[in-house]
């Protein structure tokens, strides 16, 4: 049996403020609290008191949703995910395991994000590339997909029917219109590729026989195009 996290405004400041005068999280006091009473069943999510979940959508274990963001219905979010203050999470998007949602994200329905993704505070996605108030596109949603380990930077925009390779790196404020690939990282407005980054965000630094090692893990890096690069160990 599983059990659901969420608890009224007035307990919560409660449990915050003696959780901040004793220098403990807020969560892990309020969940190792909780089991004391419930030993045989799992807390399965973390949500304060002003977000909105909605019926019918899936929540993994481990996964914090903050202050008055909206999760509606048929929206999926993958186990030890955490959604900042002001996310809202459309009917229909994906969310893998381990993503961050920075405060004040909009996610519309059509994006997927794989597992590891980084979504930068204010960054935007889009859903339609032609919209008009009077006009419905409901049935016109084109799909955006953010791969494995990939970093979106704060205030960068996504714009809708585009791949955001593997691992690879937006920076803040860039305008992406076409497919990133992966390792890649893209800056400016439109968004044009000036480098490669490591699995870890390190920059990458290509020698003569195209090999590059990343400055915090020593992996290997192989440069296999001007759009390709491969991890060889």
């Amino acid at each position: 049996m599983e059990l659901t996290l969420n608890i009224d405004n007035g307990l919560y400041e409660t449990l915050e403020k003696y959780a901040k005068s004793n220098h403990l999280d807020i969560q892990g006091l309020i969940i190792n609290e909780l089991q004391k009473f419930v030993p045989d069943q799992s807390i399965k999510f973390f949500a304060h008191p002003s977000a909105i979940i909605d019926q019918n959508c899936t929540i993994g274990c481990g996964t914090k949703i903050w202050h008055f963001s909206h999760i509606m219905v048929g929206a999926f979010i993958g186990e030890n995910c955490n959604l900042g203050q002001n996310v809202f999470v459309a009917s229909n998007v994906q969310l893998g395991n381990n993503v961050k949602v920075q405060n004040n994200v909009s996610i519309y329905s059509g994006v997927i994000c794989e597992d590891d993704v980084f979504l930068g505070p204010s960054m935007v996605f889009t859903n339609v590339t032609n919209p008009r108030s009077h006009v419905n596109r409901r049935n016109d949603y084109k799909q955006t997909i953010i791969k494995q380990g990939a970093s979106i930077g704060a205030n960068a925009t996504i714009l809708c029917g585009t791949t955001i390779g593997k691992y690879s790196f937006v920076g803040a404020g860039a305008v992406v219109t076409k497919d990133v690939p992966a390792y890649a990282l893209v800056t400016g407005v439109p968004a044009k590729q000036i480098g490669w980054m490591s699995e870890n965000g390190q920059r990458l630094n290509f020698d003569n026989m195209g090999f590059a090692t990343c400055s915090e893990t020593n992996d290997v890096y192989k440069l296999i195009s001007d759009i390709e690069i491969q991890k060889v160990n």
